[in-house]
């Protein structure tokens, strides 16, 4: 619910800022913001605690997952839990098989790796707005005496660009790197610059090399934008979706009842859309890892 001491913008506010560390301008000290203005003020080597912290737990408690059901599989009785497990691995591979036809035997474990940590991430979309970041901001200010409306922790990765950001550039750099031992540097060289105009006369191809590369660097740098903004938009719009219909639980008994069937459907429907982030992130990325490995003449 609604922290009634915070009017509706402070609470939108509150649930948007992220826990951030970093290094305080006026004292040159290192530690937690405690306001929005502050969090800015750190700058670039700033932390967002939260996000890593929920990113790493969130990677960890999909490792475990898997690792315990790899030790206990057995091919007489499996458990749900397998079956449930064979089914993710199934899917992710019929769709690694259908957009690479390169060979790659990191691809698939990849792919298999993006589309459960990112679904995991979003899951936390899914969790009633109030319930982390107001616990956690009660032991805060029962253990520690801090103020609880200077305490933030959003649980959503996705939410910070930060997070979508970083996971885009890791599967750009993968990319550029296959990208250059496919085709080697005159290979990926001429990639960038000898399409999509091409001549015959050697002075005209050299008036359409700027312009190549031109056009295929833009469509080079907007494959990590796409990436990670299409993943950020997406849950942002989610997550305030649900900070909005929280606000309603404080408008009394009438907006609050239609507010939680509010917040019912929008949570059934938000399933769809969370796997459907994580679908496309993966598959996206798969479809990069494919364009590396085609050379010239198979674009």
């Amino acid at each position: 619910m609604a922290d009634e001491a915070l009017t509706a913008g402070q609470y939108i506010k509150h649930h948007l800022q992220n826990m951030t560390f970093g290094q305080h301008h006026h004292n040159g000290t290192w530690g937690l913001a405690h306001t929005a203005e502050e969090a800015k003020e750190m700058g670039f080597m700033s932390i967002n605690v939260d996000t890593m912290f929920w990113s790493i737990f969130l990677g960890v408690l999909f490792l475990w997952i898997f690792r315990r059901a790899a030790k206990n599989a057995t091919a007489d009785t499996p458990s749900g839990l397998q079956n449930f497990i064979e089914m993710i691995i199934e899917f992710v591979d019929g769709s690694v098989k259908g957009a690479f036809n390169g060979r790659n035997p990191l691809v698939a474990p990849m792919a298999l790796t993006i589309f459960v940590w990112v679904f995991l991430i979003n899951f936390m979309d899914l969790i009633p707005v109030d319930w982390l970041p107001g616990s956690f901001a009660w032991i805060a200010s029962t253990v520690f005496g801090a103020d609880p409306h200077h305490v933030y922790f959003k649980v959503v990765p996705s939410t910070d660009p930060n997070a979508t950001f970083g996971m885009a550039l890791a599967v750009f750099m993968l990319t550029m790197y296959y990208s250059v031992k496919i085709k080697g540097v005159k290979g990926f060289a001429a990639e960038l610059t000898m399409h999509p105009f091409s001549s015959n006369n050697k002075l005209i191809q050299a008036i359409f090399i700027p312009i190549n590369f031109m056009l295929e660097f833009v469509a080079l740098i907007a494959k990590p934008l796409s990436l990670s903004l299409r993943l950020y938009g997406n849950m942002f719009a989610g997550e305030m979706i649900f900070i909005l219909i929280a606000i309603m639980y404080g408008g009394g008994w009438a907006l609050g009842i239609f507010g939680g069937f509010l917040q019912l459907g929008w949570a059934i429907f938000h399933i769809l859309i969370i796997t459907l982030q994580a679908y496309i992130f993966m598959t996206l990325t798969i479809v990069y890892m494919d364009l590396a490995y085609q050379v010239n003449d198979e674009h």
